[in-house]
Order: structure tokens, then C-alpha cells, then sequence
């Protein structure tokens, strides 16, 4: 049997271990941990990528709102949808 559990930090309790060691009575158990990268830094994690992205980053042209001409934007794009 395998079962993999996505978990935050803050769930480690003693009520999950004792659900896990209930759940698996009698077997030998194998526990890896692990965190998930998230799509930036896997992205990042490649040096070809990286170069890429940054190169494309910076010629990408930068737009400036104020606050009300973004609201005004934001308002334009939501009933054009």
C-alpha cells in the first residue's frame, strides 16, 4: 500500500501520527518528506531557463497605473469578458 499526504507544517500533531500509525498497524513503513517547488523557482532552477526569462523580462515595457486609472482598466476588462 502506498499513500501519499499533502500536509502543511502546522498539521504535524500527534493526532496524525497516531492516525498513521493506526492506519498502517503491523507493516513497516518507509516516511519521505518533501516540499514542492513552486513554478518560479522551478523555472529558475534551470540556468538556461533563468537566462531566458530574465532576458524576456527585461524587454518587456513597463505600464504605470494609478490607483484609479487601474480600477477604471480593471473595470473596462471585466465587462469586455
Amino acid at each position: 500500500m502506498e499513500a501519499i499526504f499533502k500536509i502543511e507544517p502546522k498539521e504535524f500533531n500527534e493526532e496524525l501520527f497516531q492516525r498513521l500509525k493506526k492506519l498502517f498497524e503491523g507493516k513497516t513503513v518507509t516516511i519521505a518528506i518533501s516540499t514542492e517547488m513552486d513554478e518560479t523557482d522551478y523555472l529558475m532552477a534551470n540556468s538556461a531557463n533563468r537566462k531566458h526569462l530574465l532576458e524576456n523580462m527585461v524587454q518587456e515595457s513597463t505600464v504605470r497605473f494609478t490607483p484609479e486609472k487601474f480600477d477604471k482598466h480593471f473595470e473596462k476588462l471585466v465587462k469586455d469578458s
